[in-house]
């Protein structure tokens, strides 16, 4: 029985769950309606542009990296794909839902050629691509932004029509995590990002090329963030040069809050959806309960910090059981 708890209580999607249940039913209380299916579906869809990005930054903290230029390639990608959309409105929308996709795919292989090729540590790479992307973003656009008199209405639609009753931009998160768990899971590729997070020396040995490696995460995390930005400027009818200001830090929460090691390494993509949605909740309940928006990013930052504390503490016992067991 003590093995089975101890058991449960190392699960961390497991926990997660019920950590959403516990705030689940303290917001219900205050806001009875809170969990209506309107509400419910709206809570999903606010979390579906979080959970396809924070599913790419996954697998770039799974190698030991991190990407700080999500934000600023959704709002480049957002507002290349918006102008194109403003100047040829006679152009499909699947067309330039592709040309954002390649726009934020060429981002992040350039991150990614900089951090394999140019051995140049990921933080300062993105660190430094997040403030030419923002500058690149408001010398493309003149300082201007898109509005929606200046959008297309199928274009606006794009996240707004429903599949099955299930809107567009939920089903898009859903495809996405679908794919991204096939390739985590079930492909070489997935395999050789978590060798490489959990020793780069050992999976060199055996074959696993670092390099090609890191510059596949990055790509991937571009590509995600080309779909996030056309979602995005979309779905608000509006393309700005703030679009996602911030935004790299809730990915990150979201990785941390589902058990993603920072080390690298170590995480499932399951615990980065259940983190995103408990942001989500989070985000959504706050307003319900009458607590300042302003709130909002402290409690984030707070929830992250402990989420870490508790990852360092799992990591750390383990780690003691690992030794204790070698030596018995």
């Amino acid at each position: 029985m003590k093995n089975k708890l101890e058991k449960i209580l190392q699960n961390r999607e497991l926990n997660l769950v019920f950590l959403i249940l516990i705030l689940l039913v303290v917001v219900t209380m205050r806001a009875p309606d809170f969990l209506e299916l309107k509400n419910v579906e709206r809570i999903v869809n606010d979390t579906a542009i979080l959970i396809m990005v924070a599913s790419g930054q996954f697998l770039v903290i799974l190698t030991g990296g991190i990407d700080l230029s999500v934000g600023a390639i959704i709002a480049f990608s957002g507002m290349a794909a918006s102008m194109v959309n403003q100047y040829n409105p006679e152009m499909p929308v699947s067309l330039i839902l592709l040309f954002g996709i390649l726009v934020g795919t060429a981002l992040g292989a350039f991150n990614g050629a900089c951090v394999a090729y140019g051995k140049i540590p990921p933080v300062i790479t993105t660190l430094g691509t997040m403030s030419i992307f923002r500058g690149l973003t408001f010398t493309m656009s003149n300082g201007q932004w898109v509005t929606a008199h200046e959008m297309t209405n199928a274009y606006m639609d794009i996240p707004k029509g429903r599949m099955l009753l299930i809107p567009n931009l939920t089903v898009w998160a859903i495809l996405i995590f679908i794919i991204m768990f096939y390739f985590i899971r079930f492909t070489r590729h997935g395999r050789e990002i978590y060798a490489i997070g959990g020793n780069k020396i050992a999976a060199h040995f055996v074959g696993v090329s670092e390099k090609k490696v890191s510059f596949m995460v990055f790509t991937i995390l571009g590509a995600l963030c080309g779909v996030a930005g056309v979602m995005w400027t979309a779905r608000y009818a509006a393309a700005v040069n703030e679009t996602a200001a911030g935004f790299e830090l809730q990915t990150i929460a979201a990785c941390v809050l589902g058990g993603v090691s920072m080390a690298g390494g170590s995480g499932a993509l399951t615990g980065v959806v259940l983190g995103a949605l408990f942001l989500g909740i989070i985000n959504n309940a706050l307003p319900v309960v009458n607590l300042s928006p302003f709130y909002q990013m402290a409690i984030q930052g707070f929830v992250v910090l402990a989420a870490i504390v508790a990852n360092v503490l799992m990591e750390q016992r383990n780690e003691k059981k690992i030794l204790s067991g070698r030596r018995q």
